[in-house]
């Protein structure tokens, strides 16, 4: 792969080659059958964005708030073991106590056949009620990915395997372009969708689009 990745996914072919495979395929890999790895991804693109015309987006906004910090995008780096194998300059993460909810299934990692985050988000979304805010992990790759999960509800997401392939491709350029590029990726897709700020009415689900089928 010649030159710079224009899009997320193309640090994991850079990091494969980076990589042992011994190293690669753990961070690579999932359970068993690898469905549910599958899933994670494939299930977003169930989501249909429902864009509106004929609107100002001259000012957009991605700045969201985590447990009472300003951050200047939804987006934040997962947890994820070993980065030492990607990196040997990588800084252990520490430990800290969270007051939110982060729906996640390990990447794919434990269970296998377990349902995608995304096809759950908002049903924990509604359980919580508002009490903490609820995040979301796996599975995203584009700033369309983010659009619909904050759409759905989450205050903001994690990504964990991008991160990874970003730092055992490039080291810390790696990391700050699959940042950037995810950045930039949701601006587009908010300014193109006629929306400055992202609400439950800019998404349709697989269960809405099959409601409005039938009528």
């Amino acid at each position: 792969m010649a030159g710079e990745p224009i899009k997320v996914n193309e640090f994991r072919e850079l990091a494969r080659q980076a990589l042992p495979k011994m190293y690669y395929d753990f961070y690579a890999g999932g359970a068993e059958d690898q469905y549910t790895l599958k899933e994670n991804e494939e299930a977003f693109s169930r989501i249909i964005i429902q864009p509106r015309i004929l609107r100002d987006v001259t000012s957009i906004d991605l700045s969201t708030t985590v447990l009472g910090y300003n951050i200047s995008m939804p987006v934040m780096i997962a947890p994820t073991s070993m980065h030492k194998l990607a990196n040997p300059a990588a800084i252990k993460s520490m430990e800290v106590g969270v007051a939110g909810i982060i729906v996640s299934n390990h990447g794919g990692r434990q269970l296998d056949y377990s349902p995608a985050t995304i096809d759950v988000l908002e049903e924990v979304v509604h359980a919580v009620g508002g009490k903490v805010p609820v995040f979301i992990d796996g599975g995203i790759r584009r700033g369309t990915d983010i659009f619909k999960a904050m759409a759905l509800g989450a205050r903001a997401i994690l990504v964990g395997r991008p991160v990874v392939f970003g730092l055992a491709a490039k080291g810390e350029h790696g990391v700050k372009r699959v940042l950037e590029m995810l950045k930039d990726e949701l601006e587009l897709t908010m300014a193109l969708s006629g929306c400055s700020s992202i609400t439950r009415s800019h998404v349709r689900t697989k269960h809405e689009q099959r409601i409005i089928s039938m009528l």
